[in-house]
């Protein structure tokens, strides 16, 4: 039986490292661009919803922003933005996809958090605010979607070298994240792409509600 992965922010970094792996499992992924879904704006995510054709088995909340900005820098522009692309956009997909997976008995979701879900540090307010909120979500619907075969489940990665992480890091601080980090190096996709592929795989058939960290030990210094 071929499942069906929908995963957000698959054009590149983490989410295309996931999109492909799955992919080399055999899942039929989709792939929506911005253009087809835009997770800030709550029309279009229903919009995309009422236009599957297909059943999701599997749902990988990845796609996230996360504008740089203290307590007192940041807007609520930024704050509103960010909470709901992170936050409110995963809860509205799961919303939206996780009846079907109950009622077909078997579903997996995933949400993409963060380390500044666990821990954190100045000017990701608005981010490390989202991303906590996520793992609150991961688990209130793992609870309600367990008896129904649907396994949640979040991870958190800590510094992965993306996009993202080379926007808000410069080569000189790259340069320092990794040489304090235990493993002496910061994450490749693929390396992520690895647990998420297995938490959202037939192969997990206990593990749920759970925020798996893997950073490489950071968060234990």
């Amino acid at each position: 039986m071929t499942r069906t992965a929908l995963v957000t922010g698959a054009s590149r970094g983490i989410g295309r490292a996931i999109a492909d792996r799955l992919q080399a499992d055999g899942v039929a992924v989709l792939r929506p661009t911005r253009a087809e879904l835009d997770l800030a704006d709550p029309a279009s995510i229903d919009a995309y919803v009422a236009s599957l054709t297909v059943a999701v088995d599997i749902l990988v909340n990845n796609a996230g922003i996360n504008p740089l900005a203290s307590l007192d820098e940041m807007s609520d522009d930024d704050l509103r933005e960010t909470l709901e692309v992170d936050l409110v956009a995963p809860v509205r997909l799961a919303r939206a996809l996780a009846p079907i997976m109950a009622g077909q008995g078997w579903g997996r979701i995933v949400n993409i958090a963060s380390i500044w879900s666990v821990v954190t540090k100045p000017r990701r307010f608005a981010y490390t605010v989202a991303k906590t909120g996520l793992v609150g979500a991961t688990r209130a619907m793992a609870v309600e979607l367990g008896p129904h075969g649907v396994l949640v489940n979040a991870a958190a990665p800590g510094f992965v070298m993306t996009d993202l992480t080379a926007v808000n890091n410069s080569p000189e601080e790259l340069s320092a994240i990794a040489a304090g980090l235990p493993l002496r190096r910061m994450a490749e996709p693929a390396e992520i792409a690895e647990l998420v592929v297995f938490l959202a795989s037939e192969r997990n058939t206990f593990v749920t509600g759970q925020v798996i960290v893997a950073d490489g030990g950071f968060s234990c210094l």
